[in-house]
């Protein structure tokens, strides 16, 4: 039987498509060396601008950048191995060599095997907000992660967040440009008018306002400047409630 050569979900079309098994390649990397930093000169076999996908889940951002920037290569990770799974076969299966999958938590990944100035992007999609408060210490998005991806981005270097917690939201506009020039992306993403994840296509078919961002590496902040601002900014201790809860709660029981 001749493969489906294109897939969708939720009626949007993923990136790409499936082709035949000769054109086939491998993106995953089973495991992680036990330090960092990563070299990716080896990882690709060839020197090219980084893109980190961090919390990438089925992985549509990462096919979807990588098919229209071949000039480019994609790193990108999760902490579930499932939707690392489903990423690795939908990346395999389009033939992408300038993409990589691997299972790790972004705040590890970023702080232990992200060079200094080593890469061009880094993208965030949709961190998960942690609704009870007794859990507000795991979330992602706090004062020295943001000075680990100022220290990790090149000069100029792009960091690029999506969320559609509106508290969330709110946190990010007040710390991000510490350490980011910072924009509001209002509209869709060009690239991706019907939603760059998963969780956005979704999120839009039941209503939920979409929160984007765009903020440039602030070269007038040092790495160890960074650090120490990252002391005096306040933690994410917000409080999440709404209706993205429902959402999030389906989308832990259901993330292919």
């Amino acid at each position: 039987m001749d493969p489906v050569e294109i897939e969708t979900e939720f009626g949007v079309p993923i990136p790409g498509r499936i082709l035949p098994a000769e054109h086939w390649v491998k993106t995953g990397i089973k495991r992680l060396p036990e330090s960092g930093p990563l070299d990716w000169e080896a990882i690709f076999g060839r020197k090219a601008p980084i893109v980190l996908d961090l919390g990438c889940g089925n992985g549509r951002f990462t096919l979807g950048s990588a098919l229209a920037r071949p000039e480019m290569d994609h790193f990108a990770i999760d902490v579930l191995p499932m939707v690392i799974r489903y990423a690795t076969r939908r990346g395999n299966q389009r033939g992408l060599g300038n993409v990589r999958f691997a299972v790790k938590d972004a705040e590890t990944f970023v702080r232990q095997y992200v060079g200094d100035a080593g890469v061009a992007e880094i993208h965030l999609y949709h961190p998960q907000p942690y609704h009870d408060s007794r859990q507000a210490h795991r979330r992602l998005f706090t004062p020295r992660f943001l000075a680990d991806v100022h220290r990790a981005l090149r000069p100029d270097g792009l960091f690029v967040v999506q969320t559609d917690n509106p508290d969330y939201w709110e946190y990010m506009v007040r710390v991000v440009p510490h350490f980011f020039a910072f924009e509001e992306q209002p509209a869709p993403w060009p690239d991706s008018p019907a939603g760059r994840t998963r969780r956005e296509i979704v999120a839009r078919q039941r209503g939920l306002k979409i929160f984007r961002g765009i903020g440039r590496r602030r070269s007038d902040v040092e790495p160890a400047a960074a650090l120490e601002l990252a002391r005096s900014l306040p933690e994410p201790r917000f409080r999440s409630r709404g209706p993205w809860c429902d959402l999030d709660r389906w989308e832990a029981s259901d993330r292919p």
